[in-house]
């Protein structure tokens, strides 16, 4: 994880434009919030399954960076006012109390145009030229109504609502599953990977978004601020359906260990190649922050 983080860090330094360049706030707060640390779970599944298959990284370093960039960009406009109001990120100020909000809200735009531009630049071979396509489309997908933006509606219209299992699930997979499936995907594409082989990865995409999330929810609960870089407890605190609210703490445990189970039974036909993937979703459902 190490690698693929100082990796995908230096990428995403060379990729953004300089704070010198004008407009200089704005591109000031685009660095602040991209380089701000950050696990950098979504590219780090993006070269980890790239690199399983054969692929060259040097091939997947613009959809990583694309992948941190929408991440990014999704967490600048969670935190502002008029959705979650959260002061706190990655263990700083949130961009809007640093910039204002008018200048977070343009700093999340320009990140989400920049990710599908760096996509969409022609350094690439020219055999990679259909699956950068496939990696634009795969992206904007899991960005949009149907994928992550969508997830967060849904979200925000539950806050004090109480919504079945299934309708939990439906909105997880969507505001947090859907980048995250994305990344495994474009990390697949960059391979060149056969239909036969792209199957068993989504579904272990599938599984470990859905455990990413849970996981999430536990820690909004047994973690501390210092620990997360973000309030704790802000879930509870807005009312917000989350997995421990339906099945409890041990229940929401159990169904994480499920998904991570599921996860590995989805990658057997792919055999021992694929072993640091196993890894990851072992890392997903037990980390701490």
């Amino acid at each position: 994880m190490r690698r693929y983080q100082e990796r995908v860090d230096a990428a995403l330094a060379r990729f953004l434009p300089p704070t010198e360049q004008t407009p200089t706030q704005l591109h000031d707060a685009m660095h602040y919030a991209v380089l701000g640390g950050g696990k950098r779970i979504r590219p780090v599944l993006a070269y980890a399954t790239a690199e399983c298959l054969g692929a060259n990284l040097d091939d997947v370093d613009a959809a990583a960076c694309a992948l941190e960039l929408i991440h990014c960009y999704s967490l600048v406009h969670d935190d502002l006012p008029s959705m979650d109001n959260d002061d706190l990120r990655r263990g700083r100020p949130t961009c809007h109390k640093v910039y204002g909000d008018a200048m977070a809200l343009l700093a999340g735009d320009a990140l989400q145009c920049f990710a599908i531009e760096i996509l969409s630049k022609g350094d690439y071979n020219e055999a990679q030229s259909s699956a950068r396509l496939k990696m634009i489309a795969t992206i904007s997908s899991a960005s949009g109504s149907t994928g992550m933006a969508g997830g967060q509606a849904i979200d925000l219209a539950a806050v004090g609502q109480h919504l079945t299992i299934e309708q939990l699930e439906q909105m997880h997979r969507l505001k947090t599953g859907a980048l995250i499936e994305a990344s495994i995907t474009v990390g697949a594409l960059a391979a060149n990977c056969d239909a036969a082989s792209m199957k068993p990865l989504q579904d272990y995409a599938q599984c470990i978004g859905l455990a990413f999330q849970i996981r999430d929810d536990l820690l909004d609960i047994e973690a501390d601020t210092e620990t997360l870089g973000k309030p704790q407890g802000s879930d509870q605190e807005q009312d917000k359906p989350t997995y421990p609210s339906l099945l409890g703490l041990s229940g929401a445990k159990n169904m994480a260990q499920q998904m991570h189970d599921h996860a590995l039974r989805a990658l057997q036909p792919l055999g021992d190649d694929v072993d640091p993937l196993r890894l990851l979703s072992s890392y997903i459902v037990e980390r701490t922050h």
